[in-house]
């Protein structure tokens, strides 16, 4: 199957960039190559470089011819892996990082990865192809794992009764696909559910998240990728789900934040000042017409932050 993703906000993404033809940047989810493409495009083929990152093999195939002729680079590797890798290169800071979270479509309409609740497939969702799968965890994980997940990754209210269904599904036989899951998840939940929705949405985010560390990916990121910015540099980050954007949203309030002297203080004795300042005063989401023409970046959420020192105490 080709592999193809469609960009979400891909202008709005790379636009708050402020993209300098001579500049180095990353992109640490490749996908399909559409940001990359788009802001390698407007690199100066002599001067400016690009690096992108993706830990999916097709993914990397795909973005690398099409930035075929354009300054820039795939490189297979978690996005958490950046910084060394660039160290590799000989690359120390940079001008800008982008991140679009989350599945990209042809991870999703690709049956045979197992992240669809609408095909029927093989349990996987694994995003490298490597490692633990999601049949590793329905099958293995206890009751109180299952269930920590479907609250803490799926904010699924009913995470008791279909981790209870699931540890008692797989007591008569393993649990080998989607379907065999979605039919599980759909008898634990009450019936006006089923009717109102699909029920089956929270529980695999729940199960491809953890099978994917990616929340855990996200938070070593955040730091990684922003101590690479140049003072002027931007990181630019799209989230698709509410744990995502709360943990985008707190990190850069942190960076945005100087003093951290207690607030009965009558005056500053610390002396830190912010290292970064947000682009934009709320999230960028997408436009109607966006909307119209790609049902899933209804829930994208577009944070950029820019750094404005080297370190807290500089002037």
């Amino acid at each position: 199957m080709e592999f193809s993703h469609v960009s979400v906000l891909l202008h709005e993404t790379v636009g708050s960039l402020n993209v300098r033809p001579d500049g180095i940047y990353v992109d640490g989810t490749a996908g399909g190559g559409g940001h990359s493409f788009e802001l390698a495009s407007q690199l100066d083929p002599k001067k400016g470089r690009l690096f992108a990152f993706d830990r999916d093999p097709e993914a990397v195939e795909a973005a690398s011819k099409r930035l075929a002729g354009l300054p820039a680079q795939v490189i297979h590797s978690e996005f958490s892996g950046m910084k060394e890798k660039l160290a590799e290169l000989g690359v120390g800071r940079v001008d800008g990082v982008m991140l679009d979270l989350g599945v990209s479509s042809h991870q999703l309409d690709d049956a045979e990865r197992g992240f669809s609740f609408h095909k029927d497939a093989p349990l996987d969702m694994r995003m490298s192809g490597e490692g633990l799968s999601a049949r590793d965890v329905v099958n293995g994980w206890s009751y109180e794992q299952l269930r920590t997940i479907l609250y803490d990754y799926g904010e699924e209210k009913f995470a008791p009764s279909i981790s209870k269904a699931i540890v008692t599904a797989r007591e008569t036989s393993p649990i080998e696909t989607t379907m065999q899951l979605a039919e599980i998840i759909s008898s634990a939940v009450p019936q006006r559910v089923r009717r109102e929705k699909n029920p089956c949405r929270k529980t695999f985010q729940a199960i491809r998240i953890a099978v994917n560390d990616e929340l855990g990916e996200l938070d070593r990121t955040l730091d990684t990728a922003f101590s690479l910015l140049k003072v002027g540099g931007r990181l630019a980050v799209i989230t698709f789900h509410s744990l995502e954007d709360r943990m985008v949203k707190r990190r850069f309030a942190e960076l945005c934040t100087g003093c951290t002297c207690p607030p009965d203080f009558p005056q500053c004795v610390c002396g830190k000042k912010p290292l970064g300042q947000n682009v934009f005063r709320k999230p960028v989401t997408a436009s109607q017409e966006e909307l119209e023409a790609n049902s899933r970046s209804r829930s994208a959420k577009l944070r950029t932050i820019e750094r404005i020192r080297e370190t807290q105490y500089d002037e």
